[in-house]
């Protein structure tokens, strides 16, 4: 599980750190931005995937496809889920609707809680149901301050969690599946970087373009990659409560940018806080016992190597 945690920060951070990115990407609409990440994800991505030995997902998935072809619908499928979400994450701030995405990516873990518990069973602790608690007090506010659910939020809250949902079902939850997802989408992609007026010339204009869109791709791999391995080792409930950690990264990056919390939305943002501030004191106590039950079983290794030496001499 602690792999799993890590990957889950990690992806967490580098959203954070690409929702800052592309303040950098103003020469590109959204279409064409989404258009050049699908493309330039790709590369990285498998290059990703070469160093955390995921490769071979890929042919597996192309053979599982060669031997049932009606897999191919459900891949078609994952991969427009997942297409609307990486196409919202860029069109929603460059078109005002920012605020009803992110409200999505608050309303998403508490939508996989529920899966969790529903569709697989799955039981919170203690303080994993404190977390829930403060989480739906604080999403809870949002939606009522704002007295509706946008379609953007219900996209974000359902399509993503279908979209886990989905990959779990038909065992494609992997890097290789998702590198199937893009290749999908690829001649979309493709088409969509045509789109505006002299698409291409913005990247004479702007020399430096070429490099950020690189970078973009980069970003990309590794927080949609680290995101995806964090889904494949955490129980469902626990990846969608570390979910909480990109929205909260996502604010303090608008902080940095120059935006302001009002005062009628501290009652959202405090509770989500502590609820991963919780889920963070779970998991030192967890590390904490997990560190314990390692000296006590050393101690016990030791003691028991002790007495069959003591035999022997006797």
């Amino acid at each position: 599980m602690f792999k799993g945690i890590a990957y889950s920060v990690l992806a967490s951070v580098t959203f954070g750190v690409l929702y800052f990115y592309t303040q950098f990407l103003g020469a590109l609409d959204s279409e064409q931005t989404f258009g050049w990440r699908i493309i330039a994800t790709l590369p990285f991505l498998t290059l990703f995937m070469w160093f955390s030995g995921d490769l071979v997902h890929i042919k597996t998935i192309f053979q599982r496809v060669l031997a049932k072809p009606s897999l191919l619908l459900l891949l078609i499928l994952t991969s427009v889920l997942t297409s609307a979400q990486l196409w919202l994450f860029l069109w929603g701030p460059m078109h005002g609707r920012g605020l009803q995405v992110s409200l999505g990516y608050f309303l998403l873990p508490l939508v996989l809680v529920l899966a969790g518990s529903v569709l697989y069973g799955e039981k919170l602790s203690k303080l994993q149901c404190l977390a829930v608690l403060l989480a739906v007090f604080g999403v809870g506010h949002e939606m009522w301050r704002l007295g509706s659910i946008a379609w953007e939020t219900a996209l974000v809250a359902i399509g993503y969690a279908a979209y886990f949902v989905i990959r779990k079902k038909i065992n494609t939850d992997n890097l290789g599946g998702f590198w199937w997802d893009l290749i999908l989408i690829l001649p979309i992609a493709i088409y969509l970087t045509q789109t505006g007026i002299t698409p291409y010339l913005k990247f004479l204009d702007h020399p430096s373009l070429t490099f950020i869109v690189m970078g973009l791709g980069a970003l990309s791999a590794i927080g949609l990659g680290c995101y995806l391995l964090a889904s494949r080792y955490l129980p469902l409930i626990i990846f969608g409560l570390l979910g909480y950690l990109e929205p909260v990264l996502l604010a303090l990056v608008s902080l940095m940018l120059g935006e302001k919390i009002g005062a009628e939305e501290w009652l959202t943002y405090i509770p989500i806080w502590l609820a991963v501030l919780v889920l963070v004191i779970e998991g030192a106590i967890h590390l904490y016992q997990q560190r314990l039950r390692k000296q006590h079983l050393e101690l016990n290794l030791q003691q028991y190597s002790k007495r069959l030496s003591d035999n022997e001499q006797d």
